[in-house]
């Protein structure tokens, strides 16, 4: 069977691809332009590039390579819906619809109007599970007491928020919600924390959403966070178990080890 896969930002969509091809999948890559990497022509059979805009071009690709199942990989920034990318006449009769413009509206729309087309999604995950966060600590050093009251705190909170469908992540100093994240991301969020808390260490929370499906937008924690973690003395991380994909595993757990930067999976995804 040959599978599809719209391609984001960041290493998911590549690590899929390569997963694919090492399973021996025949899947083709549809990238958006100004997010996906051009590595994905590398390790896709085929690879075609579309504008967020171009849903129509979208579909007329699927159909053109007989596909009727696609995995979701990678981020598309949020903000790019109120930039001056110009939606064609399907997606502006799309958007049309919605009541509100966050992720499960958006991508929720776009996911009826593929199965209206006889293509459905898949789990963005089901390529890559021994990625997926375990529970429990997966780094050498366990957070300590100050970090874990932190996470007790904060993940009421960041559950939340991810019922909201605003972010997926907070972040926490002292048990105050130092800041919470939006469209800008995590690492941009952390940054913004870093500059309110005078060096003071800072403990990330990070969720999954509300919903019983892994299709799309899956928490994500990669070697590119953990890089701004140790630059804004953010010390330790709580990730949801088996729904928070730690990209680059080995790479990440060593890069987190030599920061001392700890790393928890926590059973059960919010509800």
């Amino acid at each position: 069977m040959k599978y599809g896969l719209i391609a984001g930002s960041g290493r998911f969509p590549l690590l899929a691809l390569e997963s694919a091809r090492q399973l021996g999948h025949e899947m083709v890559a549809v990238g958006i332009k100004g997010e996906a990497s051009p590595e994905i022509e590398k390790l896709a059979p085929r690879a075609h590039w579309i504008s967020i805009g171009q849903l129509g071009k979208l579909i007329d690709i699927l159909h053109s390579e007989g596909i009727s199942e696609i995995f979701l990989a990678g981020q598309v920034k949020h903000v790019s819906i109120f930039s001056n990318v110009r939606p064609d006449w399907r997606l502006l009769k799309l958007l049309a619809t919605l009541p509100r413009k966050n992720t499960d509206s958006l991508i929720g729309a776009l996911q009826r109007a593929l199965e209206e087309e006889g293509i459905r999604f898949s789990d963005s995950t089901a390529l890559l599970k021994p990625l997926l966060a375990d529970e429990g600590v997966i780094t050498k050093r366990k957070p300590n007491k100050d970090e874990t009251a932190n996470i007790d705190y904060g993940r009421p909170i960041a559950n939340t928020l991810a019922g909201y469908d605003v972010g997926q992540s907070i972040a926490v100093c002292e048990r105050a919600c130092v800041a919470l994240e939006a469209m800008e991301g995590t690492d941009q969020m952390l940054l913004r924390a870093a500059s309110l808390v005078n060096g003071r260490p800072i403990t990330l929370v990070k969720v999954a959403r509300r919903r019983r499906h892994m299709l799309f937008d899956v928490p994500v924690l990669g070697l590119e966070t953990v890089n701004v973690m140790r630059e804004t003395h953010t010390t330790a991380v709580a990730v949801d178990a088996n729904s928070t994909l730690l990209l680059d595993r080995g790479d990440l757990v060593e890069q987190a080890n030599a920061a001392k930067i700890a790393i928890i999976g926590i059973k059960g995804r919010s509800s």
